[in-house]
Parts: C-alpha cells; structure tokens; sequence
C-alpha cells in the first residue's frame, strides 16, 4: 500500500523496486514525527522535538564510501582519495539490497540540493527509518506540494541500514557500505544508522558534478550583511571549526552553515537546514542554535536526556562528542529567504589547530589562500569519524576531502579564477589552541573570535597595521579593538617560547610534507607560497 503525494510515474516499482509493505511518499514532518514515535525510533523531547540515536556509529565512515569505477569516471575520480568499486559488485550489491529490503516499510522524500534554480539537482531518499526522512527533509530543499506530481529525480539515494554488507561479495571494506554509481545515478548506504551519511552522500554528488559546469562546491558556511547580498562572506571549514556558530552571527543574514555553490550569479545554498554540533552549546553565546533544540521536529541525536523530564545534558559526552541537532534553516530568525548571495567580498578559511601555534587570524594573498585553501589543516574534532576521540591533526584537502572525488586542484583552480574575476579579502582564522598545545593550552576565546571576523568583514582590519609571520609569511595584524593584543602573537602566549619555536618547526615541515603531492599541479605563484 502507497501512501502520500507522488509522481505517478515515479513509484519504487517504476525504479525497479518491488516486493516492498508499505510505502509512505513525501509525509510531511507530522507524519513523520508520528511513524518515527509508532516505530520506536526514538522518544518526543521537549517542545516537539525527536530524540534519537545512531546506535553503533555516531559518525560518517569515511573509509567505507566507495564510487564506482566506469569509463565515464576512470579518468576524473581521484583514487587516492576514493575506495575504488567494480561496476559488478556493485550490482550484487544492489541486488541483495533490494531482496534484503522486500516486506518492509520505507519511507520516501523528493527534495532536491540547490537553491539557485538553474543548477539545482533533484534528488530522491528511500529510507528505512522514518527519523531518516524527517533528517533529509530538513537537510535539503522542498519542492512544492505541487511540484510532487511530477516530480522526476536526478539521482536516488536508497539507504537501509539493517542491511550488512559481505565485504568479499561486494567489493567493500567492511559491514558498513557507502557506494556511489555516478553512471547509474545512484548511491546505496547499508550498515550505518548515522544520518549524516545521507546529506554527505548529496553533498558528493554536487562536487562531482558542479565543476563541469564551471560551478565551485564549496564546504562552507556563508552570510551576508543586512540588506545587502553584495557583501557577502564564506567560511570554509570542517565539522568543528565552527562553521556554523560563526556564519548564524545575529548582525548578519544567514545563507547557509555547510555546504554552498559559487556560480555566475554569486553564491547559493545546497541545503535547506543546518546540522549543528551541540556539545557544550550556550543559550549565552549561540542563542538561536540553542533554541533550536526544543523546537517541534527538530530532530536531536545522541545526546544524553533525563528520562522524565527530557531535559537535555549539553555538556554529557558519554554517547559521542558527535552530538548533534538537525532542523529547517528558518528556525535561525536572521536566516536568508532566498539562501542566495552575490560573489564573496570577503574568503574565511577557518582552522582548529592543536597545536597551538597559528595566529588568530592572518590575511592571504590570494596565492597564500590558495596554498592554505589545498592543505586544508585543521584538527578533527572528537566523533565526527569513527575512531576519532582526542583533536587529531589532519591535512583535509579544500577543507573537505571525504567529500572530494575529483582531484583537489580541479576545484582549487575553480576557487583561484573565481577570486581573480570578482576579488575577495582571504582570512585564514584559528579557532583551536592558544597558549599551547592541546592538553597544555586552551581554546580560542569565542568572543575574541567573533571580534576579529567582525573587523574583518566591515573592513576595518585591513585598515590597520600588520606584522609578517616568521613562519609561515602571512600578515597577522597586531591590533584589534576587543581583543587583547597579546592573543595575536601566539609565541608570547606560550609560558616557554623555545617550546613554542620547536612545535612551530614541526607544523611547518608537517605543511611543506604534505603540500609536496600538489607542487606538479600548481602555478608558480602557488608553489612560491609554500613553506619548505
């Protein structure tokens, strides 16, 4: 039995899925509250909210996610990055998929990526649990009721996660299977009950595809003054760096807080919500993110609750440091109606260094931004992998490589001519240690933060006097109002400056390793900016 508003013509039967119970098309978030709560999918919280867990995993299995190797991507894909799968086991794969998914209950949503409609990529979720479906339909963007009746998708994700895969059979690693045909238009997730997987595995598909059209993916938040589109700032980032406490500032219009486009037209979000990390979240200093979290559908994961009152511990890690809630974009009241902007006037590459040695913020040339944009150092931050527990430092190339499939110099060329065409101040700004190291110093200061990006962005920080870095070559400016002046030479922060050279050397090699791999791929400008 089928249940909700569909296109005719694109039931699961019409994509060759048969054999299934009952089929709910498009419920809307309700519906889905309801089912999830039938199901015993999790429990209602306070204000109307979903209270979930992912059980084993509680976050993306980045070593698991597989593309499918074709004629078509032999050639495009960057292997080194991407676990190669064969064409057929992949359709072993998709077959005892299928025969594994028949009598059961799934839940469908037609959503699409893209708020810019000229390049938006309409997207169907056939999920197993109905929590998954309320996730998605506030991760991407929702056709009207009307536009289900014909509603025809790019791409089909199906994710199952009871579903386990057998390594040998089908060409994977593990259990756990994130694949992705490009050539089939189709990605299948077994294994994993971690919802982010599903908004990840759209956010790859974008940067595959959007390149060829001279678009560039971007893993970054982004925000605009009020009233004015034109002044537009992006944030690049990975999970942790702040990327969304940053960009939803209440003195600016929120675009976005993950994932964007920059077109002809300037910039556009991919998704319709936000994903925010919870741990230690301050109705003080992240007040509409707070809020968030007992608003009706918001869909709350893995945090630890009382069980009566369902009050929520933020500061109670014992389940994941991964703590997350996911919910429509127009629960932050400064959001953007359009979720579009002009071309970046100002570039924020946003780092969590443990190692405490970057300065607060530094400007770029844009070389220098390019050198930093491929290196993509930062720290992941406990639980946003499997396996991560402590601040791990890592190279992520374009501050995103789970999600990369194509070699990192497509897109850092993409970001290189764009920055040429329309111009743009580029920021590499620290939000990790001071004072030391992880385990000896401590966090930036937020408020500290936030004082230098708003003397960034109304451009009162370039007007100022800066200091060349010893290090690394970039300016660091030596004063800011709000800020102590100290904070912007982190050696003086360190109780033994000595300590702080050594861990300086030891970065700067760690950067001139890692950078060796792009040096045959790079303009000379680029290869100029490197350390070494």
């Amino acid at each position: 039995m089928d249940i909700g508003r569909v296109n005719p013509d694109m039931k699961l039967e019409h994509q060759g899925i048969t054999g299934l119970g009952q089929v709910y098309y498009n419920l809307i978030e309700p519906d889905l509250m309801t089912q999830a709560l039938r199901n015993g999918e999790g429990e209602m919280g306070q204000g109307g909210t979903l209270l979930v867990s992912t059980g084993k995993y509680t976050g993306r299995s980045p070593k698991d996610k597989h593309v499918v190797c074709t004629d078509t991507t032999r050639d495009v894909i960057w292997w080194e990055n991407n676990a190669r799968m064969e064409p057929e086991a992949f359709d072993r794969l998709h077959a005892d998929m299928l025969e594994h998914m028949k009598g059961g209950t799934y839940y469908v949503q037609d959503l699409y990526g893209g708020a810019d409609p000229a390049h938006r990529l309409d997207v169907r979720l056939v999920t197993e649990l109905a929590w998954h479906g309320l996730f998605i339909r506030h991760l991407l963007r929702r056709p009207g009721r009307e536009e289900l009746d014909s509603f025809v998708p790019d791409f089909t994700i199906v994710n199952c996660p009871t579903f386990l895969a057998d390594p040998e059979r089908h060409g994977c690693r593990t259990d756990t299977v994130i694949a992705l045909n490009f050539d089939r238009k189709l990605i299948l997730i077994g294994g994993t009950e971690y919802a982010g997987e599903n908004k990840k595995s759209v956010f790859t598909l974008l940067n595959y595809l959007l390149p060829e059209k001279g678009i560039m993916p971007m893993h970054c938040s982004a925000n605009h003054a009020p009233g004015n589109p034109v002044d537009t700032a992006i944030f690049f980032g990975l999970s942790g760096t702040g990327k969304t406490t940053l960009s939803s500032e209440p003195g600016r219009v929120l675009i976005g807080d993950d994932e964007h486009g920059w077109s002809e037209r300037g910039i556009f979000n991919f998704e319709g919500g936000c994903y925010a990390k919870t741990i230690s979240l301050s109705p003080v200093a992240e007040p509409e993110i707070y809020a968030t979290t007992s608003k009706f559908g918001t869909v709350i994961e893995n945090m630890v609750y009382h069980p009566e009152t369902k009050e929520l511990d933020f500061e109670d890690s014992s389940l994941t440091a991964n703590m997350r809630a996911a919910y429509p974009m127009d629960y932050i009241s400064n959001a953007s109606d359009t979720a579009l902007g002009g071309h970046p006037k100002n570039i924020i590459m946003l780092t969590c260094d443990a190692f405490g040695v970057l300065p607060p913020i530094a400007r770029l040339t844009p070389a220098q931004a390019m050198y930093h944009f491929l290196s993509g150092f930062t720290s992941k931050v406990a639980g946003t992998e499997r396996g991560v527990t402590e601040p791990e430092p890592t190279f992520s190339t374009c501050f995103g490589a789970p999600f990369t499939p194509r070699r990192p110099e497509v897109y850092g060329k993409l970001l290189q001519e764009k920055i040429a065409k329309h111009g743009a101040t580029c920021w590499l700004v620290n939000t990790g240690w001071t004072g030391g190291a992880h385990g000896t110093g401590t966090r930036m200061p937020i408020r500290a933060t936030r004082a230098l990006l708003a003397a960034a962005l109304d451009g009162s920080l370039v007007e100022g006097q800066f200091r060349k870095d010893a290090n690394f070559g970039f300016d660091v400016p030596v004063a800011c109002p709000g800020v102590d002046d100290g904070l912007l030479e982190p050696r003086s922060t360190w109780a033994d400056p000595a300590s702080y050279d050594a861990q300086a050397r030891k970065l700067v090699e760690m950067f001139a390793e890692n950078f060796a791999q792009y040096v045959p791929h790079i303009d000379d400008d680029v290869k100029a900016a490197a350390i070494g």
